[in-house]
């Protein structure tokens, strides 16, 4: 019984990677468009600055907390 729900699972595996891919071009799976260099930096700018920058925000707020 576990043979047959193996065969299952991998015959659904093989179907979704054949009919859902991307056809191997890339950046075509990335969550955002890759194409205006100027938006991608300004993006990455304020993701990575967010990211960076929070603990900072935090520990100011918590320092002017009276």
């Amino acid at each position: 019984m576990l043979g047959r729900a193996s065969l299952l699972a991998r015959n659904l595996v093989k179907s979704n990677v054949r009919f859902h891919s991307h056809g191997g071009i890339p950046g075509e799976n990335l969550p955002m468009d890759i194409h205006n260099r100027y938006k991608l930096t300004a993006l990455f700018i304020l993701f990575v600055g967010s990211g960076l920058g929070a603990p900072f925000l935090v520990v100011r707020h918590q320092l002017l907390k009276k």
